[in-house]
């Protein structure tokens, strides 16, 4: 039992609260809030080799055993969310800095950051459902004032959708945990993991497992409520688009994978299988919005919808291949989202606009942001080396092994597609004959552009890498797979 696992929640935590008592000195709001997320990775960096030595940890709050008390739990999956979420908001607070303006970093954009991170941080690690739904409350918190930062008039319209998608959501996350209580008894994870078991009426919990479905669906914008992410995406600047393109959808994705891989397995025959059809609907209306539009951020966000779908269609297999690839491919994913809107973020600005008509010849006034796009957009579609390749073909075999070999046809098929997608950009923006643009500092471009370059290296390696990094995966995997280890850590005493 140690407190390590507590230190990525609550470091950010105390900074974003020291951060509320001087919001208009931009120096110490910047200074601040970077050592906060500094000293988070190097906490999460201490509990990765922490995890990766002595296994799962868990901790108890309080004097009450698990599971009457309120537990928290670090396995491989949560510490790995954990420090990729770190990396990534690490990273979107030196984005930001040249590029959110000076209007919003003096009016709590820092502190609303750092509590995103807290709620993010913390439904990764909460080993209890209830306070699963406590932490996807702090990270909306945080996250409606994100949305409606600046006060532009895009933003109020799409802020008041998402508010209400969220709103019903959260209702809706209320009536299943009581539902999911008055069968179980119980609301720590690991003990419904041992309880539902025992329960002979399956009927009563196939019925409550697909009503968390619908729940964290909303959250991971599946099909068919995936409608109010791209205009709720597209409405805040790039920082923040950035930091919800490659957090928030992951929060409700890694809800479904621990439920259905921990508890919820009582009838896979039924939910897997409802899961995987879901999983290819989602990839096929993401594939359809990223070939529609003819604007930079809209692709890239309609590309989320489609590594959602990808992503829960390897979890739907419950094997080894499909679920491992799965968990690769998320890592990847929250990273390379982060950098694409990232590098589409700068392109955007030098054209002053996200229209792609309006643009052309960038290439020979800024070749090198070309041929890091087109990198970046390599491993999204899953290039060989490039760290979407590992993931994808881990999970395309865990298809052909498991009853949904279709499914694995198709996401091979759409990797064309992600990939169209993706070269449009790299076609329209940088070839073709160059149009006015919108004189920018090298320092200014600079500051946008080495954070991009540094996530664009770390998928690099990633995927070049892959087999130093596959040991974590296969530990994260063993955990999904054999849920008794996360039983016994939890309920050890």
């Amino acid at each position: 039992m140690i407190n390590l696992l507590l230190f990525p929640i609550l470091i950010p935590l105390l900074f974003a609260a020291i951060l509320l008592f001087f919001p208009k000195n931009i120096s110490l709001q910047r200074i601040i809030s970077a050592a906060a997320a500094v000293a988070t990775l190097i906490s999460v960096l201490f509990l990765l080799l922490k995890v990766k030595a002595d296994g799962v940890q868990a901790v108890t709050l309080g004097s009450w055993d698990a599971p009457f008390g309120i537990t928290m739990v670090s396995d491989m999956l949560s510490v790995l969310l954990v420090l990729s979420a770190t990396i990534i908001t690490l990273f979107v607070i030196f984005y930001s800095m040249p590029t959110i303006g000076i209007d919003r970093e003096k009016s709590f954009y820092y502190p609303a950051v750092l509590f995103l991170l807290v709620g993010v941080n913390g439904a990764f690690t909460t080993g209890d459902i209830f306070n699963l739904f406590v932490f996807f409350e702090v990270l909306l918190m945080a996250s409606y004032m994100l949305i409606v930062h600046g006060g532009e008039k895009p933003q109020l319209r799409e802020s008041i959708k998402y508010l209400l998608v969220n709103v019903i959501s959260s209702a809706l996350f209320v009536a299943a945990v009581a539902f999911l209580y008055s069968v179980t008894g119980t609301l720590n994870m690991a003990d419904l993991a041992v309880k539902i078991p025992q329960i002979e009426e399956t009927g009563i919990l196939t019925v409550i497992a697909v009503m968390f479905l619908v729940v964290f669906g909303f959250k991971a914008a599946i099909f068919p409520l995936y409608f109010w992410l791209p205009g709720a995406y597209h409405a805040p600047p790039i920082p923040v688009l950035a930091l919800f393109g490659a957090l928030l959808t992951k929060v409700g994705v890694y809800a479904i994978i621990r439920t259905y891989t921990l508890f919820f397995t009582m009838n896979i025959a039924f939910t897997h299988e409802l899961l995987g059809i879901i999983a290819i609907l989602t990839i096929l209306a993401g594939c359809i919005g990223a070939l529609a539009y003819f604007d930079v951020k809209k692709i890239i966000i309609y590309n989320i919808i489609i590594a959602v779908g990808v992503i829960l269609f390897g979890i739907a297999q419950m094997n080894e291949a499909g679920i491992e690839g799965a968990l690769f491919y998320l890592v990847h994913d929250m990273l390379i989202k982060a950098a694409l809107f990232f590098l589409v973020g700068i392109v955007a600005v030098i054209f002053g606009t996200s229209n792609l008509r309006e643009m052309g010849g960038l290439m020979k006034t800024y070749p090198v942001l070309g041929w890091v796009y087109l990198i970046a957009a390599f491993g999204l579609a899953g290039i060989p080396p490039l760290s979407g390749f590992p993931g994808k073909l881990l999970i395309v075999q865990g298809g052909f092994e498991g009853p949904q070999f279709w499914g694995s046809i198709v996401v091979l098929a759409t990797s064309l597609l992600v990939l169209l997608s993706a070269i449009r950009i790299f076609i329209y923006a940088f070839w073709g004959e160059p149009v006015k643009t919108v004189p920018l500092k090298k320092r200014s471009y600079y500051q946008m552009f080495v954070p991009a370059v540094i996530l664009v290296g770390i998928t690099v390696i990633l995927g070049v890498g892959a087999e130093l990094f596959m040991p974590l995966i296969n530990g994260a995997g063993e955990v999904l797979l054999n849920p008794s280890i996360y039983i016994d850590a939890v309920l050890k005493e």
